[in-house]
């Protein structure tokens, strides 16, 4: 039998349209192999929703390489100390590994060297084919989308494997129990149940989703309808692939074009992080630089508590603490209100998301928040301000809004985006922390400072 082969998941927990599987298939034995290492990533190691999730995902991808007659092996610590000591334990001289694009990740795969086979698979092209005529990665979304486009339809997706052959010996594995991935005192996952994770699941959830999808371009604004695709998680730790999902949705109407160039966003904002590894942390306009931030406690708490006193808002925070994830038009609000209407720095946000969300993804998490504040290098302008209540009322979120919100469960319909201005607020619900326009001009003043 030939030296065994190791593939290493990361975040593409996956065995169909799996390019590393199916090179380390064709190549020997396989050891699959996941490490959590909680020390390369630094301060973006995974959130604690992220954790909850993993453990999920890891089961049911233990599960699918046991069909196979395989095994999922389970190391924590350094990624790289792990590989190179896998090497030695079982004489594996290659590793199999789908490319990613975190900062850290690329550190990793350059530290492992020539015994590393990089292969492409979590996103609809090769990042690095997708640039500019001087060879550098798009910092404009709709340049990237014309360019993308022009290799559109990405290639088939690959079947999955018949089997998988195991090695002679498998080498030691952790216990996935013995991780506490999951919540225990208290256990605030309970609300987590929304979600199944597993490529099964995720497979699932693109059927549910192609029936609806000629609508997506209208409902996926409607909060208190089922009309996004909930694949986000399932797209962010690689349990289905996107071009898997271009592919399932078949059809070319209005709907499907505008949720391929959401899931070509994801490819974008890649190319920004390889780009700019720093944009997690770094206004990517350094004139914003210059902007004063204000320093609440009590507003930043009253935001992630959803007691803000907008009523979209506050459901949208307790959507994400109750759910593990918000809807994308509230992402937007929430977002807008945090950093214009109580003109705190988008980094604080951004990290609250990474704790919180099931799909937190640095590169869409960072482009995504610097786009809503102004910040970024493709951006809305700073003096787009959100005004929460109108977008509250124009995209008909009463139903959403009593559904996180029970304090305005008797509020009828016409009061509900704003039942203080309505007189009718209960007093178990709190008052604006700030007024629309005292908080519109705030951060005009603010920004108009740094012109």
């Amino acid at each position: 039998m030939s030296d065994p082969v190791i593939l290493w998941f990361r975040q593409d927990l996956r065995l169909r349209d799996q390019p590393a599987l199916t090179a380390a298939v064709g190549a020997g034995p396989v050891i699959p192999v996941y490490i959590l290492d909680d020390d390369a990533p630094g301060d973006w190691r995974i959130g604690a929703a992220q954790r909850w999730y993993l453990h999920h995902a890891l089961n049911s991808l233990s599960a699918s390489l046991a069909d196979k007659g395989s095994r999922l092996i389970l190391r924590r610590g350094d990624a790289v100390d792990q590989l190179k000591a896998l090497r030695k334990e079982t004489g594996a001289t290659v590793i199999n590994a789908i490319r990613h694009y975190e900062p850290w990740w690329r550190t990793a795969e350059d530290a492992l060297g020539d015994g590393l086979c990089l292969h492409d698979g979590n996103y609809l092209a090769r990042i690095e084919d997708i640039t500019t005529g001087s060879g550098t990665q798009y910092k404009v979304y709709s340049s990237f989308w014309k360019a993308l486009s022009q290799q559109m339809p990405p290639e088939e997706p690959l079947p999955l494997p018949h089997m998988i052959d195991a090695p002679d010996t498998w080498p030691a594995s952790d216990d996935l129990a013995d991780w506490s991935l999951r919540p225990t005192s208290p256990d605030w996952a309970t609300g987590f149940d929304v979600w199944e994770a597993g490529e099964h699941a995720a497979a699932l959830a693109v059927d549910r989703f192609a029936r609806v999808a000629d609508a997506y371009d209208n409902d996926r604004n409607l909060p208190s309808e089922e009309g996004t695709s909930r694949l986000s998680p399932h797209l962010h730790f690689g349990e289905i692939s996107p071009r898997d999902v271009w592919h399932q949705l078949g059809g070319r109407g209005q709907g499907i074009t505008t949720y391929r160039k959401e899931l070509a966003w994801r490819d974008f904002t890649a190319g920004v992080l390889l780009e700019l590894p720093d944009y997690p942390d770094a206004n990517g306009r350094d004139r914003f630089n210059d902007l004063t931030w204000r320093r609440s406690t009590n507003d930043l708490e009253a935001w992630q508590q959803g007691r803000t006193g907008y009523p979209i808002v506050d459901a949208g925070m307790r959507q994400l603490w109750r759910t593990g994830w918000i809807h994308n038009r509230v992402r937007m609000i929430v977002a807008s209100f945090l950093v214009k209407h109580l003109l705190i720095d988008w980094r604080e946000g951004e990290r609250w998301f990474w704790d919180c969300l099931v799909d937190a993804d640095l590169g869409n998490n960072a482009v995504n928040w610097q786009w809503v504040s102004g910040t970024g290098v493709d951006s809305n302008m700073f003096s787009r301000i959100m005004a929460p209540l109108s977008q509250s009322e124009k995209f008909d979120a009463a139903g959403y809004i009593r559904e996180f919100v029970p304090e305005l469960t008797d509020v009828p319909d016409d009061a509900i985006h704003d039942p203080e201005a309505a007189g009718c607020k209960p007093d178990a619900y709190p008052a604006k922390i700030i007024g629309h326009r005292e908080a519109r001009e705030r951060a005009l003043e603010a920004v108009g400072k740094i012109r």
